[in-house]
């Protein structure tokens, strides 16, 4: 069973590609760096909350959607 960091980087991988957008754009939009949104989609990074958050709002989900998988 995958980590909760894998699932959740993937899933963020996911929503970026649906939208058609690069991580630049992606970490441009959650104010993140580009380096940051890359270990997240590998899984390396363990997320806080307000990150979550960031994620959702450059994604323009709700937060709920970030955990489905």
């Amino acid at each position: 069973m995958d980590k909760i960091e894998v699932k959740f980087g993937h899933r963020i991988k996911e929503l970026r590609l649906k939208q058609n957008i690069s991580q630049e754009e992606l970490a441009f939009r959650c104010q993140l760096s580009k380096n940051y949104v890359s270990d997240v989609e590998r899984g390396t990074r363990n997320v806080t909350l307000k990150v979550v958050e960031k994620f959702a709002q450059g994604l323009k989900v709700p937060v709920h959607i970030l955990f489905r998988w």
